[in-house]
């Protein structure tokens, strides 16, 4: 990997080629998102399954584009039970860390007769996209569905692409089944997306969508925002490592191309004060590359967006940091605690030499889908605030709203809404 003394002008080389990674840039290839959007709204399941048998090459009809129950026992069957235990595991964990985000309805009163509250109340569908290809998520199940559960959704459906026997991931459906959801579908990509957004015969419109996905599911979802709530605009995964001169070289290595591992447009950047280190992960990084299954896309991530920083100071290294709002941060300094406080902007944060970005990828219990692309200055996590909506409550008793009937009034003339300032009037006409 090259080793970059860290200037304000190498940063903003690097946040600009990071932010080409957007889907948000990849303008050509929106009309055929729209396209295949278009297509499922207005002929429902005939284009979807149409279109399943051209991008997933498999034949599925409107009773087999749903996992049944028998499929459901199969998938338990062919996983390793030990796999099996693992996810049941990681399941609980995700499931009490989620539950600690419980909101309440709340309700204040006051003596002059003034009631205001807010009212808390889960979406009724939720859909879930679980992406395949060069990989299988189950993991991203569990982050997807849990949540919504805990929520209080009362109906969660699942898509994710099947192989060319018009099969499922069995990992895929039985992380589904173990965290909550009531329908699994065969069908992936933008069509998946836009079956969830506008609904067909056989999926139902959902309320919101969520989930990880490739350009094409990320440019649908962005296109379907508005008839349907999204988490985000979803990019290529990122990792930011945080480090002094105490850190282990060769557990910094290893995070690094753990997500470099993903995809040819995943980045990985190490910001440290240490030229030793920086130089020694680089060693590390090369040994590794020699028996790593993955080593063709990790080169092409690390060649186009890996990054080791060096800098003078601990605080320069903090502002580039939040400069660059990476998705996953790790900080292995001699006292990350203490750093920490001092980071605005991340998805998640992972303290210590032992605290592996994987351990929230999968096990540890908060959500791993989180903001990309800079994206972490103004998102947040996935997590069951996604997943709820608020009301406000507001009830004034007849002698509250005439101590402020003038205030309103007043307010409300001001603008030129005189109607708006005649609807409070109008209850105070005959006094």
């Amino acid at each position: 990997m090259r080793i970059i003394k860290l200037t304000d002008e190498e940063q903003d080389k690097a946040l600009a080629e990071l932010l080409k990674r957007s889907p948000v840039n990849y303008t050509e290839y929106e009309k055929t998102v729209g396209d295949i959007i278009s297509d499922v709204r207005m002929n429902g399941d005939s284009a979807l399954l149409r279109l399943e048998k051209k991008f997933d090459k498999c034949d599925l009809d409107a009773e087999s584009i749903r996992v049944n129950d028998e499929e459901i026992a199969e998938a338990y069957k062919e996983l390793d039970p030990a796999f099996l235990d693992v996810i049941n595991k990681a399941s609980e964990n995700i499931r009490s860390y989620h539950s600690k985000q419980v909101q309440q309805s709340w309700i204040t009163t006051s003596p002059d007769g003034v009631i205001l509250g807010q009212k808390i109340t889960p979406i009724a569908i939720s859909g879930c996209y679980v992406p395949g290809g060069r990989a299988v998520y189950p993991s991203s199940v569990l982050m997807n569905v849990i949540p919504a559960k805990v929520a209080g959704v009362e109906r969660i459906i699942v898509c994710t692409p099947p192989n060319a026997q018009g099969k499922a991931p069995a990992g895929t459906i039985v992380a589904a089944d173990i965290a909550g959801a009531d329908e699994i579908y065969k069908v992936g990509g933008a069509q998946a997306i836009a079956a969830m957004a506008f609904g067909t015969e056989s999926i139902p419109r959902v309320d919101k969508i969520t989930g990880p996905g490739n350009m094409y599911v990320a440019l649908a979802k962005k296109a379907c925002f508005g008839y349907t709530g999204i988490d985000s605009v979803a990019g290529p995964s990122e990792i930011l490592v945080l480090a002094d001169d105490t850190a282990n070289p060769r557990f910094v290595a290893a995070d690094l191309l753990s997500q470099a591992e993903h995809d040819p447009l995943a980045s990985a950047i190490l910001l440290t004060t240490s030229d030793r280190l920086a130089h020694a992960v680089s060693d590390e990084i090369d040994k590794f590359m020699k028996t790593l299954s993955r080593a063709e896309i990790i080169q092409q991530s690390l060649d186009n967006y890996g990054y080791l920083f060096v800098g003078d100071t601990m605080d320069q290294l903090i502002d580039a940091a939040n400069a660059i709002a990476s998705e996953h941060m790790e900080i292995m300094t001699e006292n990350p605690f203490e750093v920490m406080t001092k980071i605005k902007n991340a998805g998640a944060i992972f303290l210590g030499s032992y605290s592996s970005e994987p351990l929230g990828d999968y096990f540890a219990g908060p959500n791993h889908i989180l903001p990309t692309n800079g994206t972490a200055r103004f998102f947040s996590p996935l997590g069951v605030d996604q997943f709820i909506k608020k009301s406000s409550i507001i009830s004034y008793s007849k002698d509250a709203l005439s101590k402020v009937e003038g205030d309103i009034e007043l307010f409300a003339e001001n603008e030129g809404l005189t109607a708006h300032a005649n609807s409070i009037k109008v209850r105070f006409d005959n006094e």
